[in-house]
């Protein structure tokens, strides 16, 4: 870890920068206090003026590369396309006159909150998009309750994914290179996918399967080209008006792009915030909801490798890849190696409140001592068995960052 010293001159140097930016990723987000995390770099950036100005800003580093986009097109459970309120009348007048139906006036549920509703047998179907739960989702015991616990429970996915094992049904996509589409940036640039292969003969793209589904309940989904979906998108997305198949060619177009005429936008923020001015959101210390105890004595961190992404489920499949990083491992500093009387790849068990895995032991000073790290790729030492479903209670997103274990030799 850092020492105070450095924190200071850190500080120092980036309050006396002419230009400064802050580049984050899920080391800040994933934590049961990840938004009062994200409110205090934004605090930061505010009070050194490092916003609205090339060289500047706030830049998450998404886990994938369309989150934004997900996110952009209402994949959260409280807006429509371009962060329009579902409990705002006249957007949902909007959106129900566009697509023929009533919606509902209240938000839907989080993922994370998903799971403890069918856990709890209060919800009993789930579609799962391009997503592995079973290996992702903190919690696993709890995750596979409830997957077991649903009276039906389709996937759609390009591999026969863990979760996808639990499946009633099972719908195969095709994979990016096998469809053609968009996708948004972090810097917010729509960007074409363009398909270059036919996918295998069962396989369809994401937005047919959805089409198809959507005809089926009765409702419009009539579409034959991803382009109409776009055209949708403009029509109803303010932040998307100038957006279009026609104008993405080369390196695409930034949001907001109001209009065929606007050129897009680079910079936010330029000369006011999208509320006028800018406004700081004090926020008070929380610890972490579980912390070492004697009977865990350990912190630990999940992550991911240079190797391998996510759960794994198209870079195991990889030779090439597989070869680099083929086994599941806890890193654990020498001066707890010693003290445990661990020794490089021995086999060890790690155990929390939730569950116990077996791993090999790789002795390193990139962890501190009181910590261990543990990649989250591996299926048959799956770091998520660990993790504490603990949720920050605006974001809803688990504390894969924090919690408390403990090691020994097997």
């Amino acid at each position: 870890g850092l020492r105070p010293e450095q924190i200071i001159e850190t500080a120092r140097l980036f309050a006396r920068a002419d230009k400064a930016m802050i580049v984050y990723a899920m080391g800040i987000t994933q934590h049961s206090h990840g938004v009062d995390n994200v409110r205090a770099v934004s605090n930061l950036a505010l009070l050194t003026g490092n916003l609205g100005r090339p060289g500047t800003g706030i830049n998450p580093l998404r886990g994938q590369n369309n989150v934004q986009g997900a996110c952009d097109m209402g994949a959260l459970p409280d807006v429509y396309s371009g962060y329009q309120k579902v409990a705002d009348p006249a957007v949902r007048e909007k959106f129900s006159t566009a697509w023929g139906i009533t919606l509902p006036s209240t938000p839907g549920l989080m993922s994370t909150h998903a799971i403890e509703a069918a856990a709890a047998g209060k919800v009993r179907g789930m579609l799962i998009l391009g997503e592995n739960p079973m290996i992702s989702d903190a919690n696993q015991a709890l995750v596979q309750q409830a997957l077991e616990k649903l009276e039906f429970l389709a996937v759609i996915d390009i591999f026969p994914t863990e979760t996808a094992q639990l499946a009633d049904l099972v719908l195969p996509a095709a994979c990016y290179a096998e469809r053609d589409g968009t996708f948004t940036s972090t810097e917010r640039r729509v960007q074409r996918g363009r398909k270059a292969i036919d996918p295998p003969e069962e396989a369809w793209a994401d937005w047919q399967i959805l089409s198809e589904l959507l005809q089926r309940c009765g409702l419009k989904g009539d579409y034959d080209d991803p382009s109409e979906i776009m055209s949708e998108i403009t029509e109803l997305t303010p932040i998307y008006g100038g957006v279009s198949y026609s104008r993405l060619d080369g390196h695409g177009l930034q949001w907001p792009c109001t209009d065929t005429e606007h050129p897009g936008t680079p910079i936010l923020h330029r000369e006011k915030c999208t509320r006028g001015k800018g406004r700081f959101s004090p926020v008070e210390y929380r610890p972490p909801a579980e912390l070492p105890d004697t009977e865990y004595p350990l912190l630990l961190n999940t992550g991911r490798t240079y190797f391998h992404w996510h759960t794994g489920s198209m870079t195991r499949r990889s030779h090439l890849l597989d070869r680099e990083e083929r086994h599941a491992f806890v890193q654990v500093n020498p001066e707890d190696a010693k003290k445990h009387q661990i020794t490089e790849r021995q086999q060890l068990r790690i155990s929390s409140r939730r569950g116990s895995i077996t791993v090999a032991a790789q002795l390193t000073d990139r962890v501190p001592p009181g910590q261990v790290f543990i990649p989250f790729h591996f299926a048959e030492g799956a770091a998520n068995v660990l993790t504490n479903n603990a949720l920050d209670p605006e974001s809803g997103i688990p504390e894969f960052k924090v919690c408390a274990v403990r090691i020994e030799p097997c």
